[in-house]
């Protein structure tokens, strides 16, 4: 009974493992991004900027640092 269980289960796995791999690769592509974006605008900052634009620049530094706690894991 477990051969069988085997024989059907080990296509799957050969299926499913490219997926999992490509899926890891697009997840640090887009940490790499989300990183550089948050970096860029912590750059931004150091330079000065009006009261406006630093509000702008923490509502977008919070929505970045929220996704790369989603996706940076």
């Amino acid at each position: 009974m477990k051969l069988i269980t085997w024989i059907a289960v080990l296509p799957l796995l050969v299926v499913v493992t490219p997926t999992a791999s490509s899926h890891e690769q697009c997840a640090k592509t887009e940490c790499a991004a989300v990183k550089a974006k948050i970096r860029t605008i912590e750059a931004k900052m150091r330079s000065g900027y009006s009261h406006a634009q630093g509000r702008r620049y923490e509502r977008r530094l919070r929505e970045l640092r929220d996704r790369r706690y989603r996706v940076c894991r």
